[in-house]
């Protein structure tokens, strides 16, 4: 397998946020056939770099590495470090314990932000998860969708948000709790 394979279908993820079909794997790599991609598509499935949907299309399966642990950081007055190798982790798999039930949803607006999630900020939501008391959820009220906390009382269920500026919704007709909030992403 060329060592850049790899690195060049990553990047092509990153860059057109979608897989490669087979044709621009082989112009990308420089194959002369087909049967080279396909031969190579096989041995980055075998080794969990990537997947085939139900139609066939490649989709991915780990697009990181596995990242190293290096130890703790202090957050609060500042401690002598040493680096040492503690663990590897790969972000899919601390993250996304579902991946048919999971997705990603962009935030859009600031009534989350005292639970640390701002306007910009991703959100990974699994679908398989049973909402509990307390939870930040993905929910479908009176037709429209939102984020907030999931509160529930003996009489009633609604939905808090996470500013002080904003009022607790109360369902008039339906409410809809489509998944539960397992992540937050945020680039600095």
């Amino acid at each position: 397998m060329p060592k850049d394979a790899k690195t060049s279908i990553r990047k092509f993820y990153q860059t057109n946020k979608r897989m490669p079909t087979y044709s621009e794997i082989m112009k990308m790599l420089c194959f002369k056939s087909k049967n080279a991609v396909f031969k190579l598509v096989k041995k980055l499935a075998a080794g969990g770099f990537l997947e085939k949907d139900e139609s066939g299309k490649l989709i991915p399966a780990r697009l990181y590495e596995q990242t190293r642990i290096l130890g703790s950081i202090q957050a609060g007055f500042p401690t002598p470090a040493e680096e040492e190798l503690v663990d590897t982790i790969s972000l899919d798999e601390y993250l996304i314990s579902n991946k048919d039930a999971t997705f990603i949803l962009k935030v859009s607006g600031d009534s989350m932000i005292d639970a640390g999630i701002l306007e910009g900020d991703l959100v990974i939501v699994d679908r398989s998860i049973t909402p509990k008391n307390g939870d930040i959820v993905i929910a479908e009220v009176d037709n429209d969708w939102t984020i907030k906390y999931l509160v529930k009382t003996k009489t009633q269920i609604y939905l808090k948000p996470g500013n002080k500026l904003y009022k607790p919704i109360y369902p008039e007709n339906e409410l809809k709790i489509a998944a539960v909030v397992k992540a937050v992403i945020r680039k600095y």
